[in-house]
């Protein structure tokens, strides 16, 4: 199993998401739960749909972390 960092953003109509280890994938909800249902959702076509087409599934590098910054 791979773990894919993903990107979630506040919008002014809801939430977006992306995983930047893969692009061209990018997705759009109207709450935090639905977002997470589309990108989890789009993740496995994304990389279905590369598999399918013989090219190569970009391995997981990116990472992400929270940072506690004294403002």
């Amino acid at each position: 199993m791979k773990e894919y960092a993903v990107v979630f953003e506040k919008t002014s109509t809801g939430w977006s998401a992306y995983a930047p280890d893969l692009p061209g994938l990018g997705v759009a909800g109207p709450t935090y739960d639905a977002t997470e249902k589309l990108i989890r959702e789009g993740i496995e076509f994304h990389i279905e749909g590369l598999l399918r087409d013989g090219e190569p599934v970009p391995e997981p590098t990116t990472r992400v972390a929270q940072m506690p910054i004294s403002a």
